[in-house]
């Protein structure tokens, strides 16, 4: 069904574009075309003087829209290099097809889980139609800045925060389909848009840390819980070792006096046995 939508969407495109151009490329009249002729034998009898009305020059980058009587000329645009236009009856409209890049301003946006952020972002473009983009529309550099606007808002609207903050490539994807479409049109070319920055709110970025610094807490006594359980089961098959053997005992206790001679003590504590001990306290 989304495939059906989407060749119906582009068929109604295809249609109303091709009904716009034969619209504008109608015949000029009989009063229409009187004029131009007299235009060019004005032309032609004032030669050496209107050549130079007559020459244009665009750049590589450019395009040029020309009107004749109110009526573009051509389907498709002049340029680059030379042409000719007639003073009296030709006007033409001068196209940057360079790619152009702009900042969304930051929107504060409502996400799906009542959350206030800000966020912000850049878009690429360039014009891919000129005739559209000028027929079709008044500005279409305004136009697509104000689209961007309110699509980056439609589109995080639907957002809840954990999206926002890690799917940021497929917001940003999803919006420039949706400008791609729309702009479509006006003779536009979405190329690229991205999200620059998310701002949280003060306080919910002081309870995101506490919540963070409090599950790294948590981690670090489990962490700690299980050093103590496998080093207490250490010491028991360390103490199971040396029950077997008694002289480990012995070997043990000089291993510790070695250790603690070593740091260059003053003080040497020396353990006693209590079964010693205990045999005095009798007598």
């Amino acid at each position: 069904m989304e495939m059906e939508d989407q060749m119906e969407s582009q068929k109604r495109r295809g249609i109303s574009k091709q009904d716009l151009i034969s619209e504008r490329t109608g015949s000029l009249g009989c009063i229409g075309w009187f004029i131009v002729i007299i235009s060019g034998l004005f032309t032609w009898i004032l030669f050496p003087f209107t050549i130079w009305f007559s020459i244009k020059i665009v750049q590589e980058y450019e395009r040029a829209v020309i009107f004749r009587l109110g009526r573009i000329t051509d389907r498709k645009a002049k340029g680059p290099g030379i042409f000719f236009v007639l003073p009296c009856t030709d006007t033409f409209v001068k196209v940057d097809l360079r790619t152009i890049s702009f900042d969304i301003p930051p929107q504060e946006i409502l996400t799906k889980d009542s959350v206030t952020v800000s966020v912000d972002g850049v878009v690429y473009f360039r014009v891919n139609d000129p005739i559209a983009s000028v027929a079709n529309v008044s500005n279409a550099d305004f136009a697509t800045r104000l689209l961007a606007q309110t699509t980056l808002r439609n589109v995080l609207g639907t957002k809840n925060l954990a999206e926002l903050l890690s799917d940021r490539e497929g917001i940003a994807h999803s919006m420039q389909t949706n400008l791609d479409e729309a702009t479509d049109d006006w003779g536009i070319k979405v190329e690229r848009v991205e999200i620059k920055d998310v701002k949280l709110p003060v306080q919910l970025q002081r309870a995101m840390a506490a919540e963070a610094e409090a599950t790294r807490e948590a981690r670090a006594k489990v962490i700690a819980a299980e050093g103590e359980m496998n080093a207490s089961r250490a010491l028991k098959e360390a103490s199971l070792v040396i029950a077997e053997s008694p002289s480990a005992l012995q070997l043990r206790y000089l291993q510790t006096l070695n250790t603690i001679a070593a740091e260059r003590n003053s003080t040497i504590i020396f353990p006693l046995p209590m079964d010693v001990l205990s045999h005095f306290m009798r007598k």
